[in-house]
């Protein structure tokens, strides 16, 4: 490069074009060309200059221990603050590969110096204007670190913990997140440590080192000064942080005012200060801020705008997570309070995992600490010590099998169901089929009639109210179906035939409703109760069917779909006060064989089982309906987290319940049944002179009463809807909701009719009994009450029926008293006439 070149090179491209181009020209001279190889120390911080340094080609960087490493280039002039100032090499440069220089010694430098003063007179101007605008740079950073300081965020608090999939789906998005400049909401339940998961997007982003604040939506202003500044006066938020991050946190809670400035700022990056005098126009400015969103709510108007949506799950839906939050938060608070680590025993960690964490890990954290409190100096976490909230599905529940062991032991023995269906109830009810048929006919001298009759319907009404569906799990019906099937499958081995759920759904119900029509038909008009042979095809044709469906499909499809007893047993079981279900937390959390459903091999104290008989979860039961309380669940799961709970009575009526058609079908078929047992009486009350003997004649009474009570309750709802007409402030619930609270009233009206059997008749056992074999048994005692306490315990029954009515359908219409009289009145009546019926 010739001498002109250079001159007019060191105008352009260095910091020495302050200088006069005929100063330039006898500067030129002096210098001469150094080429220094790669990774070369130049100079070194605090020693003495030794030159000038001009960089012709080639790559060299600074670095000082109070200023961050700096890549200069080609132009670039070293050591010339030093050496007009007469200090110290204030950085040490270094070569990065080989490099030329323009080199001229400090002494030369200086000599030139003196002989043109107007050398220092234009350096002093330049570096008292670098210096004023550096004070002016400090000036500006000073006040925006003020404005910015209220709202930092140093630091993440953590990483996303655990290893479900949840979790890697979350690191995932946070990722995706980090790699794009794009607007992004964080949405999810409180208590979740969004603003963290908004800290670990800005950190892992390329603009890490760029400034990241937070600030609540509830406290910011309605002109939203603090975010978008003042015209002409302080700035804010978003020009303060550059090309930073600002969280907007709460954004549930941003006043609806701002919410279209903000949407206008996630869209086009553009926004307005805000003017005290609304008629001026304040001017447009452009943001280089990315902006992130955490909200607990859906927001229409900004929803739409963002780039990006990271959905933050529950800690109810990550129940494998619990494990790792709590080794985590144990060993941050311990570490807090200079204590050694505590351990969670698997008892303690199942009560966690069976909880649902309304407020997630935020209370997860608060309940560890309160535990640790507790410890007083103790290092392991018992069960004792875990005191959080009930979930609503919990409420009021009492877990039987932790309160009495021995009865967990009992139920998950061999004794329950095997041995009692294989070593009694089979032998047992083939003896009294063979009685019914081959014993007197009539129930005076057929002790297995009046067993079926008085004893056996009186007792398993009874026993609805507070075992529910129990009696299904020591059915002969099945039982016989059962070994049918176990037989079948030795003799023919094959694949049984998978359940068809859809239609099983939509028409098992109304199968059994009307299979169970048929008998009531067939008991009124053949008089079955009175008639021990045809009481034996009942229950043959019963088993006969189970038998079938056995044969032809797997497990219990004939209990869970068709059975009209198991129809009934579902109905009454929602009355029960008792339940089965699992801990979903624990199930979802350590469970990965479903053995409770599918059935498996012995693994820990789960005992070897073939799964549910009618492929229910207990984890998912929302209905007594589907659960016969056979404990097979129990028996196979390893995790301890089946619960045999006592609860309110018919809850899961106004809570969990979804109503079905066939189910109000049969309820209402029921209701009839109570006046279908006194159709004689009502004859009578009603002075119609029939003649029931007539085949077709009492086939034609059979079928009307089984239709015609009903119609009180549908009228009743129908005058409901003509009464909302006129209040506009609510709206009546459907009549396939409102009909399950005369669900008490006909279990009591049911029990009331067999009551008079079983505490009269059911009482003439002994000598019934003797008299099925030919003997005499006239001088054996008999156990029956007086009519009049017999009918004062059927008035109670009937009484109890209708305040229960009242009750559920109040908690399951959720309406006023006053709304609700017309099916209130309806239940009073139906009760009133039956009481009317039963003690003609």
């Amino acid at each position: 490069m010739n001498q002109i070149d250079l001159v007019a090179w060191l105008q352009e491209k260095t910091a020495l074009n302050i200088l006069e181009r005929k100063v330039l020209e006898v500067f030129v001279p002096l210098l001469e060309e150094v080429t220094i190889g790669a990774e070369k120390t130049i100079v070194s911080e605090n020693s003495p200059v030794n030159g000038l340094y001009i960089l012709k080609s080639g790559q060299i960087e600074s670095k000082s221990r109070k200023t961050r490493s700096l890549g200069w280039l080609p132009g670039t002039v070293i050591n010339l603050q030093a050496l007009l100032l007469e200090q110290p090499v204030q950085n040490t440069v270094v070569t990065l590969n080989e490099c030329e220089f323009y080199f001229i010694e400090s002494d030369l430098f200086r000599q030139f110096i003196t002989r043109y003063p107007e050398i220092d007179r234009a350096f002093s101007q330049y570096l008292a204007a670098e210096l004023q605008q550096l004070s002016d740079e400090f000036n500006l950073d000073r006040e925006r670190q003020i404005i910015l300081r209220p709202y930092l965020v140093n630091k993440a608090k953590r990483g996303v913990i655990g290893k479900s999939r949840y979790a890697t789906r979350l690191r995932s998005d946070i990722k995706q997140a980090s790699q794009s400049r794009q607007s992004v909401l964080i949405f999810g339940e409180r208590g979740l440590e969004k603003d963290n998961i908004a800290a670990l997007i800005h950190f892992g982003s390329p603009l890490r080192q760029q400034t990241i604040v937070k600030i609540d939506c509830s406290k910011i202003q309605t002109s939203g000064a603090e975010l978008f500044g003042r015209a002409g006066g302080k700035s804010g938020l978003i020009e303060a942080l550059g090309e930073g991050t600002l969280v907007l946190n709460n954004i549930q809670d941003l006043d609806h005012k701002l919410r279209p400035a903000i949407a206008n700022l996630l869209a086009t990056d553009h926004y307005f200060s805000v003017d005290r005098n609304e008629k001026n126009i304040a001017d447009e400015k452009i943001s280089q801020a990315r902006i992130i969103l955490i909200s607990e709510q859906v927001s229409p108007e900004l929803d739409t705008v963002v780039g990006m949506t990271i959905k933050v799950p529950p800690l109810r839906v990550r129940k494998t997570d619990i494990e790792d939050h709590v080794n985590y938060y144990l060993n941050l608070i311990c570490r807090a309070q200079k204590l050694d680590k505590s351990r969670v025993t698997p008892e303690a960690l199942r009560k966690l995992q069976s909880y649902d964490f309304p407020n997630n890990l935020r209370e997860l954290e608060t309940l560890l600490e309160r535990a640790i409190t507790q410890l007083s100096g103790c290092g392991e976490i018992t069960e004792e010590i875990i005191w959080q909230s009930q979930s609503k599905k919990r409420q009021f529940r009492l877990n039987l099998l932790d309160a009495y062991p021995s009865l967990r032991y009992f139920l998950r023995s061999s004794w329950w169901t095997d041995r009692i269906n294989y070593g009694f109830t089979l032998i047992f009810f083939a003896f009294i089929i063979g009685v019914l048929f081959l014993a007197p006919q009539t129930r005076d001298k057929n002790f297995a009639l009046n067993f079926f009759w008085d004893w056996w319907w009186c007792g398993i009404l009874i026993a609805f109210p507070f075992v529910g569906r129990l009696w299904c799990s020591v059915c002969p019906f099945m039982i016989y179906g059962e070994l049918t099937q176990k037989i079948s499958l030795i003799l023919f081995p094959r694949q049984l035939k998978k359940w068809s759920r859809q239609t099983a759904d939509k028409w098992g119900g109304w199968f059994l409703f009307g299979l169970f029509a048929l008998i009531l038909i067939w008991e009124e008009v053949w008089d079955l109760k009175n008639t021990a042979y045809l009481s034996a095809w009942l229950l043959l044709l019963i088993t006969g069917g189970a038998m079938v469906c056995s044969v032809i499909f797997e497990r219990r499809f004939w209990c869970r779909y068709l059975c009209p007893i198991g129809g009934m047993n579902g109905l009454f079981a929602k009355l029960s006060m008792t339940e089965l279900r699992a801990q979903q937390g624990i199930c979802s959390a350590e469970c990965t064989t479903y053995q409770c459903y599918k059935g498996g091999v012995q693994k820990g104290e789960g005992l070897e089982t073939m799964g549910c008989p009618l492929y229910s979860h207990p984890a998912q039961l929302e209905d007594n309906k589907d659960c016969v309380l056979c404990m097979t669940c129990l028996k196979a799961c390893p995790h301890r987290s089946v619960e045999l709970n006592l609860r309110p009575p018919a809850i899961e009526l106004w809570t969990s319940h979804v109503p079905h058609s066939y189910e109000v079908a049969l309820l209402l078929l029921l209701l009839n049944n109570v006046f279908l047992h006194r159709l004689p009486e009502l004859l009578q009350r009603f002075n119609l002179h029939l003649d029931l003997k007539q085949f077709w004649t009492h086939l034609m009474v059979t079928i009307v009463v089984l239709i015609v009570p009903a119609i009180i309750t549908l009228f009743a709802h129908l005058v409901m809807k003509l009464l909302y007409r006129f209040r506009s402030e609510a709206k009546p619930r459907k009549f396939i909701y409102l009909a399950y609270g005369y669900l008490p009233l006909v279990l009591a009206g049911n029990l009331a009719h067999y009551l008079n059997l079983g505490l009269g008749e059911a009482g003439k056992i002994l000598p019934v009994t003797l008299a099925t074999f030919g003997l005499d048994g006239s001088n054996l005692p008999i156990f029956v009450l007086h009519p009049a306490t017999i009918a004062f315990l059927q008035t109670t029954v009937l009484i109890l029926g209708v305040l229960c009515s009242i009750i559920v359908t109040q908690k399951i219409a959720r309406q006023p008293f006053l709304f609700l009289i017309p099916q209130h009145l309806a239940t009073g009546i139906t009760a009133i006439v039956m009481a009317w019926s039963i003690f003609t």
